[in-house]
C-alpha cells in the first residue's frame, strides 16, 4: 500500500497563505490542517466536531473554512483544526468540491464525472 501527497497553497480570511504538503486520504470526510498552518493563515473554530479515528477513538475538533489552491484546482471548503502533530490530510469533501476523484490503484487524483439527475 502507497502513499499520495498533493502540494498546494491554503489562504485564510486574512489573505495569509502558506504552501503545504497534504496526504491524501479518501477515508478523511474533511481536509485537516496542522495547528502552525491554521494558525499562521488566521482561521478560527466556527464551530466544534466530534470525530472517530481508525482505533475508534472519538476526538472533538474545531471547523474553519479555508481556501485550497492545489494543481488540479482551486475552492473553499471546511477543514478540521488540527492539534500538535497533526498531518495535513486532503479529505474527500475537499476532493468532492473541487470535483476530483481517486484512484487508489494508481494513487491518482483525477477528474470525477459529474452528474446532474
Amino acid at each position: 500500500m502507497g502513499v499520495t501527497y498533493v502540494e498546494g497553497d491554503v489562504t485564510g480570511p486574512s489573505g495569509k497563505r502558506q504552501n503545504v504538503k497534504f496526504l491524501v486520504d479518501s477515508g478523511v470526510t474533511y481536509s485537516l490542517l496542522p495547528k502552525a498552518v491554521w494558525k499562521s493563515i488566521g482561521l478560527k473554530p466556527k464551530r466544534k466536531l466530534s470525530f472517530t479515528l481508525a482505533d475508534g477513538t472519538t476526538i472533538e475538533r474545531g471547523v474553519s473554512e479555508a481556501f485550497f489552491v492545489l494543481p488540479q484546482g482551486e475552492a473553499h471548503t471546511p477543514v478540521i483544526l488540527g492539534e500538535g502533530g497533526d498531518e495535513a490530510l486532503l479529505g474527500v469533501v475537499t476532493l468532492e468540491i473541487l470535483g476530483l476523484v481517486f484512484n487508489p490503484f494508481d494513487r491518482t487524483l483525477h477528474p470525477m464525472r459529474m452528474l446532474l439527475c
